[in-house]
């Protein structure tokens, strides 16, 4: 239902185009929770409306290849950012590192597994583990390569049920599907129930990475919001929702 929720905005979005006054976002779904509190906060700076549409970052990928009309990318990786560089689906010179998510095991209040370390998932006691699908999202992909270094994959691949995106992920963990989550740290810095940071050298590094669209008719909207993020209030929310950011003087100022 959220592939074809998405689908329908895109035609939709494609059939009529957008108001001057707002900006369209592709945004990985790990950014669900603190991109809906960076939104207002950007519209009352600038005047500026923006637009989400969440999903994994592989599928916003496609989108944008079959010409989705996005203004801006906001991903969970940036090897896919990367490409769509290379493609020169990208505006020159606007790709840049905006965070560096951290990947986390969450275990529901719900749930009856005691867990404490994550080599505890091998326990019979879960039964079931929730994961976004590694090739649809940097999460999923950053898990299987936790699970592997720690050596316990071959025990508790068979528990793993897969998700479309990690905000998926998360909702088999809050509808008591699922003994355990791994997901964003950023989605369940709040929730209630047990969360365990991962600790970032037992997978490659998250780096997140945008661009802003080099078909976009709105490219200096586009520009404020990354500038939003990368100097501005943004920054400090991003922060505030368990995100690593660079420091400023590495990522430099968008003009």
């Amino acid at each position: 239902m959220r592939l074809i929720a998405l689908a329908l905005v895109v035609a939709t979005a494609a059939g009529r185009g957008y108001p001057p006054g707002e900006l369209t976002i592709a945004a990985a779904a790990n950014l669900t929770d603190v991109f809906q509190q960076i939104g207002p906060r950007f519209q009352a700076a600038t005047g500026i409306r923006p637009v989400f549409s969440f999903g994994s970052t592989a599928q916003l990928t496609q989108q944008i290849e079959h010409s989705a009309p996005y203004d801006l990318f906001a991903a969970a990786d940036s090897e896919h950012v990367d490409q769509l560089d290379r493609e020169r689906l990208l505006l020159a010179g606007t790709r840049s590192v905006y965070a560096t998510g951290i990947l986390a095991l969450w275990v529901p209040p719900q749930s009856k597994a005691s867990i404490s370390r994550i080599e505890d998932l091998t326990s019979p006691a879960v039964r079931v583990i929730a994961v976004a699908k590694p090739e649809l999202a940097p999460y999923g992909q950053a898990t299987v390569d936790t699970l592997r270094h720690l050596g316990i994959w071959d025990k508790v691949k068979s528990k793993i049920v897969y998700a479309d995106s990690i905000s998926m992920a998360k909702q088999y963990g809050a509808s008591g599907n699922a003994d355990a989550v791994f997901t964003a740290y950023s989605l369940v810095l709040k929730e209630s129930g047990r969360t365990l940071r991962v600790d970032d050298g037992l997978h490659q590094s998250i780096r997140q990475s945008l661009g802003v669209m080099a078909a976009s008719a709105n490219q200096p909207q586009a520009r404020r919001f990354v500038a939003f993020l990368l100097t501005g209030e943004g920054r400090q929310i991003l922060a505030s929702h368990g995100y690593q950011v660079p420091p400023i003087s590495r990522q430099g100022e968008m003009k």
